[in-house]
């Protein structure tokens, strides 16, 4: 994961902005409203509907500009916020992409490597702490993983997902991964250790949908993920402090992904 360096002030800000955030839970919505959740799965439809299209055929299966491949190729990872999402009243949506390039490694490498849940906190650590399938048919599984993300602070999560996995090719293939429980997790590996309630969570991610396509071309494997998340909205007039933060969170773990799993398939 990525550290930042922020000037002493600004870490100041920060650290005020966060403690009245999570001060005051209760003062905004604890669990996202029918209409965010709505409005997150409405958006989720298009980006689906999308990607359908765009995996009828070789041609852009990936989204990608002929300067992007010479970046990725160079050993660049691309991350990047999406347009297009309305924000809900008291949520935000968050839809970001990131690429990166794999040397050497095929689509099957790839298919091994993120079916493997067993082995994500090898490949995915510190991040992935653990995962396991939970129950499997055929190219549709569901799983289970712990995640902590620690930036200013430290956030566990335990989730679930529903995941199909897909092929046009033997070179293309892709997945969609949609979050079915989201629980936030106090005091995560001790005897305290517990869930917290729905009326007592912060909201730091209600819901995540996660959208890859690998192509295998070029010596190697293109690798692009979109990841889209609803989150609590940033309370008014805190935007100065945390909206640079809550904008980080999606795309250093983005970023790191993308770097752990090329990192994996050289191995």
């Amino acid at each position: 994961m990525n550290t930042r360096c922020f000037a002493p002030s600004r870490k100041i800000s920060l650290m005020v902005g966060l403690l009245l955030f999570l001060d005051g839970p209760r003062l905004l919505m604890s669990e996202p409203s029918m209409v965010a959740v709505r409005a997150f799965e409405v958006y989720c439809r298009k980006i689906e509907a999308g990607l359908v299209e765009r995996h009828r055929s070789a041609d852009g299966f990936i989204a990608l500009e002929g300067s992007e491949e010479r970046r990725l190729r160079g050993g660049e990872v691309v991350v990047e916020r999406l347009p297009g999402a309305d924000e809900p009243s008291g949520a935000m949506l968050h839809d970001w992409r990131g690429t990166a390039f794999a040397p050497g490694a095929t689509a099957a490498d790839f298919e091994r490597l993120m079916q493997d849940f067993e082995a994500y906190p090898q490949h995915f650590s510190p991040q992935v702490v653990e995962a396991k399938t939970i129950a499997r048919d055929g190219d549709h599984l569901q799983a289970w993983m712990r995640v902590r993300q620690r930036h200013v602070i430290t956030v566990v999560m335990d989730s679930r997902y529903d995941i199909t996995y897909g092929q046009m090719d033997a070179r293309h293939g892709y997945s969609i991964s949609r979050s079915t429980e989201m629980d936030e997790i106090e005091d995560a590996d001790t005897p305290r250790e517990r869930r917290l309630s729905g009326d007592e969570e912060h909201g730091f991610l209600w819901r995540l949908n996660t959208y890859w396509s690998y192509e295998e071309r070029d010596g190697g494997l293109y690798l692009q993920v979109e990841a889209v998340s609803l989150t609590r909205a940033v309370p008014r007039g805190l935007g100065w402090a945390i909206g640079p933060y809550v904008d980080s969170v999606p795309r250093d773990s983005l970023e790191f992904t993308l770097k752990s799993a090329v990192k994996a398939l050289r191995r």
